[in-house]
């Protein structure tokens, strides 16, 4: 798979100068009510998810709760399609449905089932605009797309930035299944932490373990493994996920 870069500003003015703007895409829509806030790196692992982002790798972010690793990833996706520096059309997120493996159980259609998963991507996108309407309108605007796991086979995901959330709770299946939907022109972002994990069986909780070890071998990936000192979701947060590791307990 061939990833494009980011363009910088001084590369878009070469491309210019050169008559080459045809090959700098423009921003998918713009409205002067609807604007990004900026996002900037807290620590030094998110620094360098921002820094392997814009080299054009595949990102791999594991690690502790309240480190960012959703939230940066769905920052560097959007932040890429809003802007002229990207060269993908839509950002894809993918999640499963634990910890029934099946949505049925829920009241409602099938779109006010899959909400309630989608739920902490409202939040995060209601943060990055100050407004609480921002996913919807990205939806509409086919910015954004969730799809589950329980419908990504026989699908191609072309041009398009592909963040798989909460990956400790996908079986090696699932996870296998995922990448090699991947087409042409395609970033890819794995969220997750294995001790974070709902699934129960043995078996499918070391499923991970076992795709991140395919993962580490893959050169166009980049594994940033983030700690402690990376929680930035609050005091409350760190402390206590810093006391129950000294204890060597896990939810």
């Amino acid at each position: 798979m061939h990833n494009n870069p980011r363009l910088t500003k001084r590369q878009k003015r070469i491309l210019q100068q050169n008559g080459e703007e045809d090959s700098i895409r423009k921003p998918i829509f713009k409205s002067e009510n609807f604007r990004l806030k900026r996002v900037v790196p807290l620590t030094e692992n998110q620094r360098r998810t921002f820094e392997a982002f814009d080299s054009g790798q595949h990102l791999l972010l594991h690690g502790m709760a309240g480190t960012g690793k959703t939230f940066i990833s769905l920052a560097l996706g959007i932040s890429s399609l809003l802007e002229e520096i990207g060269q993908q059309d839509k950002l894809v997120i993918i999640r499963s449905v634990v910890p029934t493996r099946d949505m049925g159980f829920l009241p409602g259609s099938h779109k006010e089932k899959m909400a309630v998963y989608e739920a902490p991507y409202y939040a995060i996108s209601t943060e990055l605009f100050g407004r609480s309407d921002a996913y919807e309108i990205l939806k509409q605007k086919n910015v954004i797309e969730f799809i589950s796991t329980s419908f990504i086979r026989g699908i191609t995901l072309n041009n398009c930035i592909v963040v798989v959330d909460e990956i400790n709770n996908m079986t090696f299946h699932e996870l296998d299944s995922i990448i090699t939907r991947i087409g042409s022109n395609c970033r890819l972002i794995l969220c997750g932490d294995f001790r974070q994990s709902d699934l129960s069986k043995e078996q499918e909780r070391n499923g991970l373990k076992d795709f991140m070890k395919v993962v580490d071998k893959l050169n166009d990936f980049t594994y940033i493994e983030f700690e402690e000192q990376d929680i930035v979701r609050s005091k409350l947060v760190k402390e206590y996920i810093i006391a129950r590791e000294k204890l060597g307990l896990q939810p």
